[in-house]
């Protein structure tokens, strides 16, 4: 293939990753947060026990439901861009607590402090990412081609390629 030939192919692709990876990517933090929070609410969270041990001064069984309630509510709130100003206070009040049994239960989270992650720190530490996403799409609230919301019917519009 010719330089210029690749050339257009790459700014196809680019347009293209362009115009759907930030709906993409505010349709899948919405999603994992509803459904994360589902399953705290019904009580089928994988991570039940771990929270159970780390906020042990609280009930489970009243702190479980709010939590999942919550982040069901950031992910609600993740789905719709105006609301995305309010899904990201509530997301950085939200995850420092999931931090916790770093601090709390290293025992849990590590083979091998402070690198070696057994199941449950890998599962901590990806918050990071969910952190880090959550900050790129409330970043792009401002910017013309990205102000569509995830809703039925919605479009998005197309950007300038490149």
């Amino acid at each position: 293939m010719e330089r210029p030939a690749l050339d257009r192919l790459d700014r196809s692709i680019s347009g293209t990753l362009r115009l759907w990876g930030m709906p993409a990517l505010q349709l899948s933090l919405g999603i994992v947060f509803i459904w994360f929070g589902a399953l705290k609410l019904f009580d089928l969270s994988p991570a039940a026990d771990l929270i159970r041990n780390t906020v042990y001064w609280w009930d489970p069984a009243v702190f479980l439901p709010i939590l999942g309630i919550w982040e069901i509510v950031i992910g609600i709130c993740l789905l719709v861009r105006p609301l995305v100003r309010v899904a990201i206070p509530l997301l950085l009040l939200q995850m420092p607590g999931t931090m916790l049994p770093l601090v709390l239960l290293p025992e849990v989270c590590f083979t091998h402090p402070p690198f070696g992650l057994t199941l449950e720190g890998q599962y901590i530490v990806k918050n990071l990412v969910l952190v880090a996403a959550a900050l790129v799409v409330g970043g792009s609230l401002r910017d013309r081609e990205f102000r569509g919301e995830i809703l039925p019917g919605w479009r998005p519009r197309r950007g300038p390629r490149g």
